[in-house]
């Protein structure tokens, strides 16, 4: 079980929670549960509404849909943070590729967490705008030859 200080340090390392400052973060930890997944565990599956994002502490997870593998996620990494801001659908599956460890956030308490302290909406919204402007790019510039 990781500290207080050890979650807003990890908290810190996280590319969605970097522009966040570190007193605002501890209220993150605060409301962040630790969880363990084996070895080929479902995490996420496609279709269903979700309601928390995850936040990999140790491991490494495979995000999938319909049995095609989209990406691989390790350490200081973030998934389902679509659903910690909407209440759609999950877009892919997510499984354990080794034993994994994450930090839990649940959406209501983050929605609380946000209305009281909108930096870390306005940090969150920050770092889901430069991701997408960089898909953008990554679709628009011509691959090289």
């Amino acid at each position: 079980m990781i500290s207080t200080v050890e979650k807003v340090l990890f908290l810190k390392s996280v590319d969605l929670f970097s522009k966040i400052p570190g007193e605002d973060l501890a209220q993150v930890a605060g409301i962040a549960q630790e969880i363990t997944f084996d070895n080929g565990q479902l995490i996420i599956q496609e279709g269903e509404i979700g309601d928390s994002m995850f936040l990999i502490i140790e491991g490494e997870v495979i995000v999938h849909r319909v049995g095609q593998q989209l990406s691989k996620l390790g350490e200081r990494e973030a998934f389902g943070e679509m659903a910690i801001l909407d209440n759609e659908p999950r877009s892919a599956s997510v499984s354990a590729a080794s034993d994994v460890t994450c930090l839990k956030v649940e959406r209501e308490d983050f929605y609380e967490l946000m209305s009281e302290k909108t930096e870390i909406a306005y940090g969150i919204i920050r770092v889901l705008t430069h991701r997408l402007r960089d898909a953008n790019q990554k679709i628009s510039d011509p691959p090289s030859p």
